[in-house]
């Protein structure tokens, strides 16, 4: 069987290149959002964003997610009309159930804000958010059908288009509004993300098919199978983050809550293009082989291997130069977020190393089974944080972070080898076994260790398990053929020695 190396790092080079792009426009904005709002301001538009996303996961009902499963496996057959007619009902269906899920927020406002804030101040504020809701489910589908058709590059074009726009619209927003600002700037970015997704979706030609009233029932009821399953996970996710820092906010107060919200974003700025990679290209391809478990285990192995190859520089650089991430992202009002980001760069190497495993059991349709990993996860996720706000403040919440993550590995590695034989290989079992000592090394030395010698230390292993990650990725590319272009910069960069000839 040819291996995937390439189509991986292809994809994650596509992703990750357009990670790049976002994080530097993502820097600027955030700069300036925190100096326009300050902590109470910045944990106001965590809080915001907690609602909006928690309405979406319900009122989408996971039919963006049910999508791209469907649409890929009529692409993997090639069927045009069965891709047509998904495509068409997903489109009609997500607009119901935007202005569903748009009239629900609106209607419920003053409740949302009560349970919240504990006041109705915010009401008018969430209101407005209704907007947000309805654009994001629009453009969530649009996305859908580029992401179920494997167009991974426009798929990466509208990550940059759309924090680009977003950036460049919203900021004057907040600019002059500053903390009432808050809410229509979550609004604008989530239209300039819908005019994009339309933009990149139309170029996609599928011809509307004739469908009788019974056809199009039967496609939307295939989607809400799956969908709701979907939406229950998303449900689980993002309550569990929004209930994080609804404890943080009543426990240790508003402050806590956007400094958690500041470790939270950049805490998995780095490795989020390796999670989007798997999203984006590696799901789909999963669910075209499902049924055939020894390839399903292999692009999950290696998968595996590069992902964690991939993460291990940028965790390791995050922990030690924490104090630097949080002054460049931030101002001096955030420094309090140091060491929970630490611990949440834990939690993220955990889910770096988790998350293939997990799409085995989601490729392969076990609807209850999915949802019941991410169920016991979401509730160990609000325990520890419960338990840990209360006895740590808040480095406990992102110590309750990577707890729940540790718990997610344990339960996820012998569900995948019952369910098709999965288990790593022994590379894989090598990669991460370095993998967790380069980051378990750093961490213990930005605790242990006094401050120069934790940072030459921590800079060391990072270099170290940098120059090991480009090396083992180059070992592994010689299976397949490199890119020209790669092999030209590897010549001029003089490391084209570095993998087989």
């Amino acid at each position: 069987m040819q291996r995937s190396y390439s189509q991986i790092l292809k994809s994650s080079a596509l992703i990750g290149g357009s990670s790049v792009v976002v994080i530097l426009i993502g820097i600027v904005r955030t700069k300036i959002m925190a100096i326009l709002l300050g902590s109470a301001g910045f944990g106001l538009l965590g809080l915001y964003s907690s609602i909006v996303e928690l309405v979406v996961s319900v009122a989408g009902m996971g039919i963006n997610s049910s999508g791209v499963r469907q649409i890929a496996e009529a692409a993997g057959t090639g069927d045009e009309r069965r891709v047509a007619r998904t495509a068409a009902v997903l489109r009609r269906t997500v607009i119901v159930l935007g202005l569903l899920g748009a009239a629900f927020l609106a209607l419920f406002s003053r409740q949302a804000s009560l349970m919240t804030f504990g006041n109705d101040d915010h009401a008018w504020a969430i209101a407005l958010l209704s907007l947000a809701v309805l654009f994001q489910l629009l453009a969530g589908g649009q996305g859908a059908l580029i992401q179920g058709t494997r167009r991974i590059g426009d798929l990466a074009r509208m990550g940059v288009l759309g924090a680009l726009l977003g950036a460049l619209v919203g900021i004057p927003i907040a600019w002059h509004l500053r903390e009432q600002g808050v809410a229509p700037f979550l609004v604008c970015v989530a239209a300039m993300s819908l005019l994009v997704s339309w933009w990149y979706s139309r170029k996609i030609l599928v011809d509307p098919p004739s469908m009788t009233f019974s056809e199009a029932r039967g496609e939307a009821a295939e989607l809400l199978k799956f969908g709701l399953a979907f939406m229950a996970s998303g449900f689980l996710m993002i309550g569990a983050g929004y209930a994080v820092r609804m404890m943080l906010a009543r426990q240790v107060g508003l402050e806590a809550a956007g400094l958690y919200a500041a470790a939270w974003t950049l805490g998995g700025l780095y490795v989020n293009f390796v999670v989007q990679a798997m999203g984006a290209d590696f799901y789909p391809r999963l669910v075209s082989v499902a049924e055939d478990n020894s390839q399903c285990n292999r692009l999950t192995d290696e998968q595996s291997q590069i992902g964690m190859l991939l993460a291990a520089p940028g965790v390791c650089a995050t922990i030690v130069c924490a104090p630097l991430v949080i002054a460049l992202f931030y101002t001096s009002e955030f420094v309090g977020a140091i060491e929970t980001l630490r611990w949440i760069c834990l939690g993220v190497a955990m889910r770096v190393i988790t998350w293939p495993m997990g799409f085995i059991v989601v490729a392969k349709g076990r609807r209850r089974l999915f949802l019941a990993v991410d169920f016991a996860w979401a509730a160990v996720n609000v325990v520890l944080t419960w338990l840990f706000v209360g006895w740590f403040g808040l480095n406990g919440a992102g110590m309750a972070f990577f707890g729940s993550y540790l718990f997610h590995g344990l339960i996820i590695y012998p569900i995948v080898l019952r369910l098709t034989g999965f288990s790593w290989s022994r590379e894989s079992t090598r990669i991460g076994l370095f993998f967790v000592l380069c980051v378990g090394l750093v961490f213990a030395g930005c605790h242990f260790l006094p401050s120069p010698w934790a940072e030459v230390t921590g800079i060391g292993i990072t270099v170290s398990s940098g120059m090991y990650s480009l090396h083992r990725l180059l070992t592994s590319l010689a299976e397949d053929r490199l890119p020209p272009k790669v092999q030209r910069i590897l010549e001029r960069l003089r490391i084209s020695h570095w993998y087989p000839a």
